[in-house]
């Protein structure tokens, strides 16, 4: 993958200042040179300028960007973050139409897509990918992103200028721009976080191009336009055509996710969705006389303390260990100590620019630079529980009648330890609900559906919508932090699509969580591991790294000048780290719970602290 990062002024000359502008080009590149430390490029036109790194993934020699080309006497550039799986497909139709191609990248066939078809040509690209395309002779920039918001964009506006990049720093390099908090935000960030709403950018007046749209920017200010949309309809294939086309559009999902001029591997944690694509990995590559990599994460002492809960039933390396013997793959089992998950832990907020999935996140990082010291691409099996029906929210009554996001069923942890004046002045509870009722609105309910079935509709939709971004973002900032490309075959538009809308009576047939994945996999895999109960990405659960956690949190607090004492009640949090920790009760996700609010707190104090963070 890449980075990006530019700005653009319909009414400016930068090229009267070259050098003034060059170098901040340079200044917002080096801010992101971890997404691609490869290569690096800049480009700077009258109204715009561009800034790209590089990480070699398709045509290793001749991919390097900003890449520009000329229709007549004007010129089109481009930077460019992603991957085109039909990327062949497309570069055929091209050369039947005409064009002649000078590389093999997939970024020369999107601009030369764009030149031929006009801006809405991004419906016909499959792939992961977050762009910017300036087109000179009308003074317009246009900025892309793809259907599920794999890849990141964030904009904002500063004096008639956008400016633009992968990652917040990117934006925050300019000279004069400043992180600001308003009430907006830490709404979101107390009451959501680490979830954000589609198209915040978390900071006051940062946005993010939201997922299946386009901008359009240029003196007549910016224009969105929704490209794809996930959209509900009824379902009219029988039972066993659902199970053959679902396995059809898995396996062609994860092998044209395969393509690529560098070796790839997989994630393998011993789960379902894993070991799918893993298994289809293998049985490609073995077709070509190669071998699959793959790697398994745990935590140092979780043999010894460990504690089966009901969102954690299990330990995966048992599993593990079965699908290596199956896959036959060139396996390595990686450890993170409990030391290293908490010193990463302000590491994983430089990576997001904000607090995040507190040690959910540290641990895949470290991961990641593991990983990514051996390979450049890795295929996960990510949002496959979002798209199949996996989490209990899908299941049980409770959740299905909440009213609420389902991975936040209840405030009260969230408001239990801030300071009394912040938590009556912050309308948490309301900027919540409007945001759950908003996004049900966007829900399109079929005539023939009962109450609960619409409402596993709805559920769906959020988890696609909010769940399902706040993973793609932890998996994106994690791997892309060390030049790691994770790509999520799961995330395919048309396999979401055609799930979306299957009914629930098969999705779950005969009890069976995930059964039309199951049933679609069948002969891949074990059933043993097929049908094995779902675990969710591992944590640890040494008790030293709760009272580390607690320790350093106490020591924070100690100075009055500190930032979170902004936010929370010194007494209420010490309260807090004193009293026994329930694993098995999350306040967001499966994932976090006691332990992780006193990681998210640390996160947010460090994020104040480093980032400057003005409350506004």
């Amino acid at each position: 993958m890449c980075g990006i990062a530019g700005f653009f002024d319909a009414n400016a000359d930068f090229t009267a200042n070259r050098e003034k502008f060059e170098h901040i080009l340079q200044k917002m590149q080096q801010s992101i040179l971890h997404r691609g430390p490869d290569e690096r490029g800049i480009y700077l036109g009258k109204r715009a300028g561009l800034a790209h790194t590089r990480l070699s993934i398709i045509d290793l020699k001749d991919g390097r960007q900003p890449m520009g080309r000329r229709r007549g006497s004007y010129s089109y550039q481009i930077v460019y973050n992603g991957e085109i799986y039909n990327a062949a497909a497309l570069r055929k139709k091209l050369q039947n139409k005409g064009w002649r191609f000078q590389t093999t990248s997939d970024t020369e066939v999107v601009l030369l897509s764009f030149l031929e078809y006009g801006p809405e040509f991004v419906i016909q690209l499959e792939g992961i990918f977050a762009f910017a395309i300036l087109d000179e002779r009308h003074e317009t920039l246009y900025l892309y992103r793809d259907s599920f918001g794999v890849k990141p964009l964030f904009y904002t506006q500063k004096e008639g200028m956008v400016l633009f990049g992968s990652e917040p720093k990117a934006i925050l390099a300019y000279p004069g721009m400043k992180a600001k908090m308003d009430t907006k935000g830490l709404c979101e960030l107390l009451g959501m976080g680490p979830a954000r709403i589609p198209g915040s950018g978390l900071y006051q007046n940062f946005y993010e191009v939201q997922p299946g749209c386009y901008l359009t920017i240029n003196r007549y200010g910016i224009q969105n336009r929704t490209y794809w949309r996930l959209s509900g309809h009824p379902h009219e294939d029988d039972y066993d055509t659902t199970i053959a086309k679902t396995r059809k559009m898995l396996v062609g999902a994860v092998t044209r996710q395969m393509v690529s001029d560098v070796p790839i591997c997989t994630f393998l944690s011993g789960g379902v969705d894993s070991s799918v694509v893993s298994a289809i990995c293998a049985a490609k590559l073995k077709e070509q006389g190669e071998r699959l990599t793959t790697y398994s994460f745990d935590f140092t002492g979780n043999q010894k303390y460990f504690k089966a809960n009901a969102f954690q039933p299990s330990q995966d390396r048992p599993f593990v260990d079965k699908m290596v013997q199956a896959l036959d793959s060139d396996h390595h089992y990686l450890e993170c100590d409990y030391q290293t998950q908490a010193d990463l832990l302000y590491d994983s907020v430089d990576a997001h620019d904000m607090p995040c999935m507190a040690d959910v996140d540290s641990s895949l990082l470290y991961f990641c630079k593991l990983v990514g010291e051996r390979h450049k691409v890795v295929l996960t099996g990510e949002c496959a529980d979002e798209v199949f029906g996996g989490y209990p929210w899908f299941h049980k009554e409770e959740f299905l009648q909440g009213g609420t996001f389902p991975w936040t069923p209840d405030l009260t942890p969230r408001q239990t330890l801030l300071l009394e004046d912040v938590r009556q002045s912050l309308p948490m509870a309301d900027f919540v609900k409007e945001a759950y009722e908003r996004s049900v609105r966007e829900v399109t309910i079929l005539p023939g559906e009962d109450e609960i079935e619409t409402n596993r509709r709805q559920i769906g939709y959020l988890n696609i919508r909010y769940f399902m971004q706040t993973l793609l973002n932890r998996m994106d900032r994690t791997s892309m932090y060390s030049g790691l490309e994770a790509r999520v075959p799961f995330a395919d538009r048309d396999l979401v699509d055609y799930i979306f809308n299957v009914p629930w009576e098969m999705k779950a047939k005969d009890g069976v969580v995930k059964n039309v994945l199951r049933q679609a996999s069948r002969g891949l895999l074990p059933d043993e591991i097929l049908f094995r109960r779902k675990s969710p990405y591992p944590k640890s659960y040494d008790p030293f790294y709760e009272q580390l956690l607690g320790k350093r949190l106490l020591q924070e607090m100690e100075d009055s000048h500190t930032p979170i004492l902004r936010l929370v009640d010194r007494e209420k949090v010490r309260a807090f780290i004193d009293s026994p920790k329930d694993y098995g009760k999350p306040w967001y996700g499966q994932l976090m719970a006691g332990p992780q609010m006193l990681a998210y707190l640390l996160q947010i104090n460090y994020w104040m602290k480093k980032y400057s963070v003005e409350l506004v």
